[in-house]
């Protein structure tokens, strides 16, 4: 773990999280990550979405330094009967000045960890081909399981693949 940074799960937001959290999407979204987001991203429509993420099904981790919240990632936890062996890891973020620092393994890490805490098996998730974070899934044992062409739309209209990445976890 990098120093001076802390982690920790969210259950509910407090309203400086959530100011934290949309001020760390817009940021992201402005640096070109494929999240589900198009710039210009308004602070009003990032801060309505954090307000809407948490549940029982989704479990929320931040990684904070002294000036806020550097990091994020989600876990869903499927919820239908034949699904209850898997969940998706989502939203994987870390601000651009932070990046490179293992936040990003660190919170994938405990995203897993509580996968397997949850007897989750199969963790599964996806991003756009060309993004680095591919890389990151592959050195921590993501398999691609297929892509999709033209999945994910960039600000200026030209359309991205997407990989799937799976990991089997835990025992089988």
């Amino acid at each position: 773990m990098t120093p001076g940074l802390s982690y920790r799960e969210v259950i509910q937001p407090t309203e400086q999280e959530l100011r934290e959290l949309a001020g760390l999407l817009v940021d992201i979204v402005a640096d070109g990550a494929s999240v589900g987001f198009l710039p210009p991203l308004a602070w009003e429509e990032a801060y309505a979405y954090w307000a809407s993420v948490t549940g029982e099904q989704v479990v929320v981790w931040v990684a904070a330094n002294e000036n806020g919240i550097v990091g994020t990632v989600q876990l869903h936890l499927a919820e239908r009967p034949n699904g209850r062996h898997r969940a998706e890891i989502a939203k994987l973020m870390v601000h651009p000045s932070a990046q490179r620092q293992g936040i990003g393994r660190t919170l994938m890490l405990l995203a897993q960890a509580r996968a397997l805490a949850e007897n989750r098996s199969l963790l599964v998730l996806d991003t756009r081909a060309e993004d680095p974070s591919n890389r990151l899934y592959q050195a921590m044992g993501y398999q691609e399981g297929g892509r999709i062409p033209h999945y994910a739309m960039s600000a200026d209209g030209s359309l991205h693949d997407t990989v799937i990445y799976y990991k089997l976890i835990g025992s089988q």
